[in-house]
């Protein structure tokens, strides 16, 4: 006799780059192994593979790709399918700003993460009176490659080529996957510094999972506001 099939609740959320609605499950045991395995490893891509593999799974919308979503839309997908999986709260050590030592316990309710937008944010970047870039959004594998306080010049023109969509002006353009990956490093290494920091700023303003809490150091009786950002600082 065949065992019998549980049921499995599903949920809807909104991803926060399109405003599509999608229906997702928690994960099962055998993926959450996927996932307890790549930690293990210690290797980041590995992670984002693993992170990507099970929102493929526990999503149940048709024609999603997890391939096509910004890096905030995966970690926000991420967040909200372990919330449902294995509880929607989560326990991190924070180390209190005001002494940069001490460290607090906090509970963090997944539900109260959002992605935050800031309205200055365009993916069009205007370089001259004559041409424009449209960007995309980093893969989390980019994103995991270039994080650190350590990122070397050919780390930042590697992020930058590889976020290009396209090259246009009123009257042309020129689509990134029709160029090389060498040509679009080359044509990037040849923009002017006003020009490079144009594009620097639609890095710095991307949408990005963020929430703010506040803290009380027990040494010092200061309170102190902390802005959590991506999954790290959700997950150890």
């Amino acid at each position: 006799m065949a065992l019998p099939k549980i049921a499995k609740v599903t949920h809807e959320l909104l991803v926060p780059s399109t405003g599509k609605k999608v229906k997702f499950r928690p994960f099962l045991v055998k993926e959450e192994k996927i996932l307890i395995l790549a930690q293990e490893s210690g290797s980041q891509p590995e992670m984002a593979r693993a992170i990507k593999d099970v929102i493929s799974a526990c999503v149940q919308t048709r024609g999603f790709d997890v391939e096509a979503l910004a890096t905030f839309d995966i970690e926000y997908l991420f967040l909200n399918i372990r919330g449902k999986s294995v509880g929607e709260d989560v326990e991190v050590l924070i180390t209190c700003p005001d002494d940069g030592e001490t460290q607090v316990p906090f509970t963090v309710y997944l539900d109260d993460i959002k992605v935050i937008k800031d309205e200055s944010h365009t993916r069009d970047v205007v370089l001259d009176d004559q041409y424009s870039i449209r960007m995309k959004y980093p893969t989390m594998e980019m994103v995991m490659s270039a994080d650190g306080d350590d990122i070397s010049v050919e780390r930042s023109l590697e992020l930058i080529a590889g976020c290009i969509d396209q090259i246009f002006t009123e009257e042309e353009s020129w689509a990134a996957s029709d160029s090389t990956q060498e040509e679009l490093l080359e044509w990037v290494s040849e923009l002017e510094p006003k020009q490079f920091k144009e594009i620097e700023s639609f890095f710095s303003t991307m949408p990005k999972l963020s929430h703010t809490i506040t803290v009380l150091n027990p040494k010092t009786g200061v309170k102190s506001d902390v802005v959590l950002e991506g999954l790290g600082s959700f997950f150890a």
